[in-house]
């Protein structure tokens, strides 16, 4: 255990030895990585933002039923049955006409229009509130169960009050495909760019490979310093990205804040969590590490 733990030490130390010798060069290779990370970070940054909103905002699904103006109130009261027979499982509330107009009344620019009518102009409803749906199956029960209502004598229209929320859940799940396709494309573009950074450095490198060889040195033996070479270079090039997009949060702030004022909100963005942060920034590595391994590998089949 000791001598695999001094081996990969000397290995680290000499990355680093390497990488004291040509800042500049991986200077240059952090930021080309490091602006090729920071879009799908900063795409991780806003969707795990959404995300507690979008729970937030996915209520269960209410269907607004609206009678006929002309039927009595014995009977629209006693509507509530036909509407349970045919929605079991739901909340059924029922909004007398006198309460919709008062409600209505409380809206900003809204009174006075009411006045000029003269008389109320709202029908008596029902307010059907369904259970929340799980899947596109359930979703589709949710229609049929509107065209069933539609159905019943004294009912004038349905409208079904929750499809923005399936529709919130659809765009949500595009962004996300698309995050992923973005991220696996930029991810390519890092694993090339650090293939050809370890290509060069191998090259720079080739004498003394072919003297390590001749003193007995393994493949594996040679191969860890490039190893660790990538990995820190995703590595520090991930750590870039994050504080770029960090930083790019107190201006979009501002702008959004101005945004969200006018529907009353305080959204903001916040930077990930630790955890998120340590995962990315584990991958950064990670893809770092697989383009130098495809990288030395294939150099030093060619140097054998």
């Amino acid at each position: 255990m000791s001598v695999w733990l001094r081996q990969h030490g000397f290995a680290l130390g000499a990355a680093v030895g390497h990488l004291r010798r040509s800042p500049g060069s991986f200077f240059f290779n952090i930021l080309v990585v490091a602006i090729a990370l920071a879009l799908p970070f900063a795409g991780v940054t806003v969707l795990d933002n959404i995300r507690p909103m979008s729970e937030q905002l996915a209520v269960d699904p209410e269907l607004s039923v609206f009678l006929k103006q002309d039927l009595p109130r014995e009977h629209t009261q006693g509507m509530a049955g036909s509407l349970r027979a045919v929605a079991k499982d739901a909340r059924i509330v029922f909004v007398p006409r006198e309460k919709a107009l008062e409600e209505l009344q409380e809206k900003n620019g809204v009174a006075g229009v009411i006045d000029t009518l003269g008389e109320n102009p709202l029908p008596d409803s029902y307010i059907v509130r369904l259970n929340a749906f799980q899947s596109a199956a359930e979703s589709a029960h949710v229609d049929d169960i509107a065209d069933s209502i539609r159905a019943i004598p004294g009912v004038e229209s349905v409208q079904v009050d929750s499809e923005w929320v399936k529709r919130l859940a659809a765009l949500l799940g595009v962004l996300r495909v698309g995050l992923l396709l973005l991220a696996a494309t930029l991810g390519t573009v890092v694993v090339a760019v650090v293939f050809n950074t370890i290509r060069l450095q191998v090259l720079t490198q080739r004498e003394e490979i072919l003297v390590s060889r001749l003193i007995g040195a393994t493949d594996t033996y040679i191969q860890r310093p490039f190893y660790y070479t990538g990995a820190l270079l995703g590595l520090f090039a991930g750590a870039v990205a994050l504080g770029a997009v960090a930083l790019s949060l107190h201006p979009l702030n501002a702008a959004i804040a101005e945004f969200a004022r006018l529907y009353a909100s305080e959204f903001q963005l916040a930077p990930l969590e630790p955890l998120a942060m340590a995962l990315l920034l584990a991958l950064s590595a990670g893809l770092g590490l697989v383009g130098a391994a495809l990288s030395v590998r294939r150099q030093l089949a060619r140097l054998a």
